[in-house]
């Protein structure tokens, strides 16, 4: 069978003919995540493969997974992975015979194809005409207005400069999406409603789209207010062939970045998918398309569709279309690339269940719904030990997240019967994420799976904003729910004393008084301090929490950072992130990390007799949120700022941040 494969570690298909002969080797000018899913089909179809690398990628693990590795530059993009005549140079001396490559961000087309023509090397993905047409989002939107596809209402032109950006979103009536040509991936994407916001929006986008791309070409449109976020993932080859290989759910955006994906939709029906489908196909025709692409639309509550783009690559929520269909996109692009014809009719593409995609970064979801965070990773587990999970990653423990490039950990995918399952499947998989030594986003990933709106289907591109309009605190505990993190923190603590008092399963002190069967404590969990009282029965503790009693049960296994838990017959997954000596110690539970401070009664009174550190004053400070690199910097020292005055602008993973000034006063 060709249909999804469920196993502990991948969800796709795995039929390959090894009598189908393709490349011998195959060099990848990518990294992360996605060189590692091309590796992998590639060893799974006999081809060897050559990954290229930054200085600071030397040990990174697509370099480790490949056959050959070869250094093109120093960490910066543009010096390496980037730079075309150092990736051409490579071709030539390890003699592959294709290479696959990011087309959305590489400028040397044309030197690719002359290299192509004279050294027979094969492109894994479409022709340079379709990159260059889709790759354009003025052009690309003529092209789908000629070949009968909806587009957006908008300036079809290129925008000069920020006055006549002005005039052209006064014309086409605000709001208004200012975005690069060149794009994609959310950058260089600016939403404006007045004409101050519309001068801000074309100086960002532009210098965005300017370091991304190497292009800063901007276009503006309308911006459809509350829309879906529907994609179609095509799929073409070099004899006329187009499939539609149904849509992809991305409406969960921050800062017009995909954070979860799901297929199918709840939203469509089938006439729309299929109408959806058949425009996808029309345009990939229009353009001879031949390869694995996406049409993306925006979708309004009445169902009404519009072009939105066409990405030329495979992109980062592929898995959950594999899921789907079970079809492996990387094998049919290979396949393609070659010159063989399809093997499916489009009445062969089914919708078998249903898949969840969930994008783990390196971000501090608390502010602005995640903002960049570097380091090592001290720990790292994935949840593959969960039932119907699969882990895309391009990482491993000891890892570095560094400003240089995009903060994606991994993609969390989860595949179930149906929509609930997969979901259910997703919740615990979060759950038994360890992820260590950076900030992540976990935390939010599980409220939204677990949000009453989402699991309605009752989103759009707004979702975060509503659902979280001061900004991302956490899960909110029910009564209920703290009761159970109390008794869980207590009962860990005193776990966690009784084994201090053995050596190897043997009391330390052979004339030691007999154990201690009960405990008063204090607990202090955000404003609150709460009296907890623990007695012990066998393996479990009984805990009296607000009067009430929770019986709560472990293997108790301190030494795993995952430690499974039954309060009164409710399983819950909890991470001990960290403890000191002072009783205070941070608890994942539910997906939000906690802090709490675990005393006896006697410490809890006498605490009161120590001083509290006083917190520093930073208003008169501007200190920046996320790691990255100062671009530009607007004032001088003398100078007199008023509040919300922009100081300096910040670059952090391509993306660019206006740093503002807390309040007025002199530089």
């Amino acid at each position: 069978s060709r249909w999804c494969l469920i196993t502990a570690h991948k969800l796709y298909s795995s039929v390959y003919d090894p009598n189908e002969k393709t490349f011998e080797k195959l060099l990848i000018a990518n990294r992360g995540e996605i060189a590692c899913r091309v590796i992998k089909t590639c060893k799974k179809m006999g081809i060897k493969t050559v990954a290229i690398h930054s200085d600071v990628d030397a040990n990174a693990v697509h370099v480790k997974m490949a056959d050959e590795s070869v250094c093109v530059g120093p960490a910066p993009t543009s010096k390496s992975y980037l730079n075309m005549d150092a990736i051409m140079e490579v071709i030539r001396k390890t003699r592959a015979q294709a290479v696959s490559l990011n087309v959305s961000i590489c400028c040397s087309f044309l030197s690719f194809l002359s290299l192509k023509a004279s050294e027979g090397v094969t492109f894994i993905g479409p022709d340079t005409h379709a990159i260059q047409a889709m790759g354009d989002k003025i052009e690309s939107k003529l092209l789908a207005k000629n070949a009968k596809v909806n587009t957006i209402p908008g300036f079809d032109g290129v925008v000069k400069d920020a006055d006549e950006a002005v005039r052209i979103a006064r014309e086409i009536g605000y709001p208004v999406m200012i975005k690069a040509s060149a794009g994609g991936g959310g950058k260089g994407m600016r939403i404006a409603w007045d004409d101050e916001e519309t001068r801000e929006g074309f100086r960002f986008s532009s210098q965005e789209a300017a370091s991304s791309f190497g292009d800063d070409r901007l276009l503006i449109e309308k911006f459809i207010d509350n829309p879906r976020h529907i994609e179609i993932q095509v799929l073409a080859d070099k004899h006329g062939n187009a499939l539609w290989l149904n849509e992809r759910e991305c409406s969960i955006q921050r800062r017009n970045q995909k954070v979860v994906e799901e297929a199918p939709s709840t939203f469509l029906d089938p006439e729309t998918r299929r109408a959806m489908g058949e425009q996808a196909v029309a345009l990939a025709k229009a353009v001879k398309y031949s390869s694995a692409g996406t049409v993306e639309f925006l979708v309004d509550s009445s169902k009404n569709f519009y072009f939105l783009e066409m990405n030329t690559r495979l992109q980062v929520e592929h898995p959950v279309t594999e899921c789907i269909t079970g079809l492996d996109l990387v094998q049919e692009m290979i396949r393609v690339a070659k010159g063989y014809p399809l093997r499916h009719k489009q009445a062969d593409i089914p919708i078998n269940g249903w898949a969840v995609e969930c994008r783990v970064y390196a971000e501090d979801p608390y502010k602005s719904f995640g903002l960049p965070s570097i380091g090592k990773l001290s720990q790292y587990q994935e949840p593959l030990h969960v039932p119907s999970v699969r882990v895309d990653s391009g990482i491993q423990q000891g890892s570095d997240i560094s400003i240089y490039y995009d903060p994606m950990i991994s993609k969390l995918i989860t595949y179930g019967s149906n929509r609930a399952e997969a979901l259910k499947r997703m919740e615990e998989a979060l759950d038994n994420y360890v992820i260590r030594g950076v900030a992540h986003n976990i935390s939010l990933l599980r409220e939204v799976i677990v949000h009453p709106r989402f699991i309605k289907g009752d989103i759009s591109t707004k979702f975060l904003p509503e659902v979280y309009p001061d900004g991302f605190k956490g899960h909110k505990l029910t009564d209920l729910e703290r009761r159970e993190l109390l008794a869980t923190a207590a009962s860990l603590y005193v776990a966690e004393q009784l084994r201090s008092q053995q050596f190897l399963g043997t009391p330390r002190i052979p004339i030691a008084k007999s154990k201690r069967s009960s405990w008063e404590l204090s607990v202090q969990l955000g404003d609150g301090i709460y009296p907890v009282a623990v007695s012990k029965d066998g393996s479990s503790f009984s805990v009296e929490v607000d009067g009430m009693k929770l019986n709560v049960t472990s293997e108790w296994n301190l030494a795993s950072p995952l430690l499974s838990v039954t309060i009164d017959g409710t399983q819950r997954t909890i991470q001990r992130i960290s403890r000191n000596a002072s009783g205070e110690t941070n608890i994942q539970f539910l997906g939000t990390v906690y802090k709490l401070q675990i005393l006896t009664k006697v410490a809890a009174e006498l605490s009161k007799y120590m001083p509290e550190k006083a917190a520093e004053d930073t208003s008169s400070i501007l200190r920046s949120p996320m790691p990255g690199t100062v671009v530009a910097v607007s004032v001088k020292p003398g100078d007199m700022v008023s509040e919300g005055q922009e100081i300096c602008v910040i670059e952090a993973m391509k993306m660019q941040n206006s740093m503002i000034a807390a309040k007025t006063g002199k530089v």
